[in-house]
């Protein structure tokens, strides 16, 4: 069940990149062990633990990470794990006589991931910080938006998750694949603020090349016609995206659009013009109209739907790509194997009793007691 079946690893819970993390490596099948702290993480609001989609597939266990019992209980699961992941600020798991040098003296072929916003050293490193702070100095909050709008910030995705918990996901399975080789564990140093920039890579060349102005500027962010959202007459979007000419001139005959210039596609002074004429003929029908018209061809026109209307559209449903766990609609995981298939093995709070996680996990039931 999933390419990492046969896996143990270790979550010390934290929240947003950690649980996403713990989340993508359980859906692979590994077998993830979350140790909460006693009273949970205490972050200023609550979400009943059905609801919290990015603890699903794992065990729990609540551990007092600051008594000595506690720590000694945690460094005997090391020496069963084959990682152990945590997303404390730098210095906090060696202060709880956790850090990596301890739990790898345990399990030299342990591999151990770091996940903080700033990284484990440089000036903001003991600075607290959230997905916005680390997206905001990576650049990628000013790079999207409309021209001369603010910064826009797309909460959690390019920080969080895809910069912090995506990237520590891939750090730790290069680890474990390396260790297959060497025989030697490895601390993994994953920052939002790190993966974030990396995503970036693109845009640097473009910028060194000459080819991207300040956002909204640009063929790629909306100042283009053909690269750009337009309201349908039920108040609603469809998102066009026909670079290549043959596709721009799809979606004109799909439109019934017969009165533009198409050899001017990428002449900026005549982008007023296809704009209009776009604005005028997408306000004539409704988002699912247009979209039952230009979907089914090479237009490269998409309904801009929202999160609660995804799993009813066709495309969704055909690759069953939202999953019904404990009641509850949610994403499938990803990617997909042909032969190891990832399944969601249950919602959060589907953990077995604390004994018999331990017993599974290797410890003796006369150690239990203790």
């Amino acid at each position: 069940m999933g390419p990492l079946e046969g896996f143990k690893i270790i979550e010390i819970a934290g929240i947003g990149p950690g649980q996403y993390c713990g989340m993508l490596l359980a859906d692979m099948g590994a077998e993830v062990l979350r140790i909460e702290r006693p009273g949970g993480g205490g972050i200023g609001f609550d979400i009943p633990e059905q609801f919290n989609l990015m603890n699903r597939g794992r065990s729990t266990l609540t551990v007092d990470l600051k008594s000595q019992r506690g720590a000694e209980l945690v460094l005997r699961l090391c020496e069963k794990a084959d990682a152990l992941f945590e997303g404390f600020r730098p210095g906090v798991m060696e202060r709880l006589g956790l850090g990596p040098d301890t739990c790898m003296a345990r399990n030299p072929r342990l591999v151990y991931g770091r996940m903080t916003g700033w990284g484990q050293d440089g000036p903001l490193a003991d600075r607290a910080g959230h997905d916005a702070n680390f997206v905001a100095l990576s650049g990628v909050m000013n790079l999207i938006g409309e021209k001369d709008s603010g910064p826009l910030y797309p909460p959690m995705l390019a920080g969080d998750l895809a910069g912090g918990g995506a990237y520590l996901a891939m750090g730790l399975l290069a680890a474990l694949l390396e260790v297959s080789r060497s025989g030697k564990g490895q601390v993994i140093d994953a920052a939002i603020i790190d993966g974030a920039l990396s995503m970036l890579t693109p845009f640097h060349g473009f910028m060194a090349a000459g080819l991207w102005r300040e956002k909204g500027q640009n063929m790629l962010d909306g100042d283009a016609p053909f690269v750009s959202a337009y309201l349908t007459a039920d108040k609603r979007h469809i998102f066009v995206s026909p670079l290549e000419p043959k596709f721009f001139r799809n979606m004109l005959e799909l439109m019934g659009i017969d009165d533009l210039d198409v050899s001017r596609q990428y002449d900026p002074a005549y982008w007023p013009v296809i704009r209009q004429r776009l604005e005028t003929v997408f306000r004539t029908r409704s988002r699912n109209d247009w979209a039952d018209i230009l979907e089914g061809a090479d237009a490269c026109c998409t309904p801009v739907l929202g999160p609660g209307e995804t799993a009813g559209h066709a495309h969704i449903q055909a690759r069953e790509l939202m999953v019904d766990v404990d009641g509850i609609s949610q994403p499938a995981p990803a990617p997909r194997f042909s032969r190891t298939k990832s399944v969601v093995r249950h919602g959060p709070g589907g953990s077995k009793p604390a004994r018999d996680v331990l017993i599974d996990w290797g410890l003796e039931p006369g150690d239990l007691e203790d």
